[in-house]
C-alpha cells in the first residue's frame, strides 16, 4: 500500500511542489516559510530550504536593511532556531545604544584630537599667483626664433623653432 501513496506524493510534490511551513514574520511584514527536507520519487533527498515571501516583491525597491539581521542569519543558515520578536527588539534597542555611546565619545575625542594634533598638522599657505600656469614665459622677454642659451642657463620652452615660411625668405 505504500507504492501508490509514494506516487501519489510524489505526483503532488511534482505538480504542486513541496508544501511550505510558516515559520514567522518580522516588524516589516516579510513571512518566512521553510520547507522541510523530502524524498523526490526518484529517491533523491532534498535537503531544507528556508525563504522569505518579501512585502515588496520588486527587487529594485529593497534596500539593506529590510530584512532584520536575525531572520537573515536563520535563511543563511547560520542559526538553527528562527528568531523570535522580543530578541529582535532586544538587539534594536542595543544598536541604538551602541550608536549613542559612539556619538557621545567621539564628541569627546574630538576636542583631545585637535589639541594633540595642534602645530603638527601643515597650514595651507595662500601663494600669489602671477599669470597663468601653463604660459612658460610669462614676466620674461618673448622667445626668440633663434637659440641663445648653453646648457647651464637653458629653459624650457624658451626656444621655439622658426617657420618654414620664414626660412623660404
Amino acid at each position: 500500500m505504500s507504492g501508490p501513496w509514494r506516487l501519489l506524493r510524489a505526483l503532488r510534490l511534482h505538480l504542486l511542489g513541496p508544501e511550505k511551513q510558516l515559520v514567522g514574520s518580522d516588524q516589516f511584514g516579510n513571512k518566512y516559510y521553510t520547507i522541510p527536507k523530502h524524498q523526490t520519487w526518484a529517491g533523491q533527498t532534498i535537503r531544507e530550504r528556508r525563504l522569505v515571501e518579501a512585502v515588496k516583491q520588486e527587487e529594485y525597491k529593497y534596500e539593506e536593511g529590510n530584512l532584520p539581521t536575525e531572520w537573515d542569519a536563520w535563511l543563511r543558515k547560520r542559526r538553527k532556531d528562527p528568531p523570535t520578536m522580543e530578541e529582535i527588539f532586544k538587539n534594536e534597542i542595543y544598536k541604538e545604544e551602541i550608536k549613542l555611546k559612539i556619538t557621545a565619545a567621539s564628541e569627546k575625542d574630538s576636542p583631545l584630537q585637535t589639541k594633540e594634533y595642534e602645530g603638527l598638522v601643515a597650514e595651507p599657505v595662500q601663494t600669489q599667483i602671477k599669470g597663468h600656469a601653463s604660459s612658460p614665459y610669462y614676466g620674461k622677454n618673448e622667445p626668440s626664433p633663434d637659440p641663445s642659451s648653453t646648457a647651464k642657463t637653458f629653459q624650457p620652452g624658451s626656444w621655439i623653432p622658426p617657420d618654414s615660411s620664414s626660412r623660404n625668405k
